[in-house]
């Protein structure tokens, strides 16, 4: 499967996330090419905060979610891809020096963007939306920024208060909440996979797999039903 697709990345990410979902492995020059591809495109046109930057195309056509949600306003399209990117660098694991320069730069506007709102005693774990937030969260679960783990609770408490009733939660999107919430660590989760689990299941039932994106939502059904 091609990884590198140079005119975008939102594609890109779309195949390296495929590869991270599925638990699929990449050569070292894969790692390398791709890793030195996305520092290299840290602060430059249309980033968000000095992170890594969508291209052009991206913005002109707007992106989808691993998940299939589309995004179309260009900050959430440069603050999602970010945040996005930063997560794939970490998961690449890579040691280039250019790359870890990259991640370093990128996270700095938006440490700063959280700090902003934060208090010494009080952390923020909600940013901009729902969908932004989840975002934040697949960077965070990985251990992100900083204070990765206070965030990340107190961003669930946040997500506490939205619940609608039905097993979903106002404002946020579901699949790719749930993507998120399948990353974070159980304990921290666990209210949540437990108040989102009925409705997993009833979906998971009737559910038929007609492409890419409904054969990710189903395993990734499968995946909460199983951490609970």
């Amino acid at each position: 499967m091609k990884i590198l697709h140079a005119n975008t990345l939102a594609v890109t990410l779309d195949a390296l996330n495929e590869v991270f979902f599925m638990g699929n492995s990449l050569s070292r020059v894969e790692r390398t090419t791709v890793a030195r591809w996305l520092a290299d495109r840290q602060g430059v046109k249309g980033a968000y905060r000095g992170m890594i930057a969508p291209t052009p195309l991206d913005f002109k056509r707007g992106i989808r979610l691993f998940t299939g949600e589309k995004v179309v306003s260009g900050a959430a399209i440069g603050h999602i891809l970010g945040e996005e990117a930063s997560r794939a660098l970490i998961l690449l694991n890579g040691n280039l020096p250019v790359a870890r320069e990259a991640l370093k730069k990128s996270n700095k506007g938006m440490i700063r963007a959280l700090m902003s709102c934060e208090t010494p005693t009080r952390v923020r774990g909600f940013y901009c939306c729902g969908m932004c937030t989840a975002a934040l969260w697949r960077h965070l679960a990985v251990g992100g920024l900083r204070q990765s783990k206070r965030r990340l609770s107190a961003g669930l408490k946040v997500l506490r208060r939205y619940r609608d009733g039905t097993g979903k939660w106002r404002r946020f999107p579901f699949y790719y909440t749930l993507l998120a919430l399948s990353e974070i660590d159980r304990s921290t989760a666990i209210d949540e996979l437990h108040y989102t689990a009925p409705l997993c299941e009833r979906l998971l039932n009737r559910y038929r797999v007609k492409n890419k994106i409904a054969e990710r939502r189903r395993i990734l059904l499968e995946r909460i039903l199983s951490r609970c």
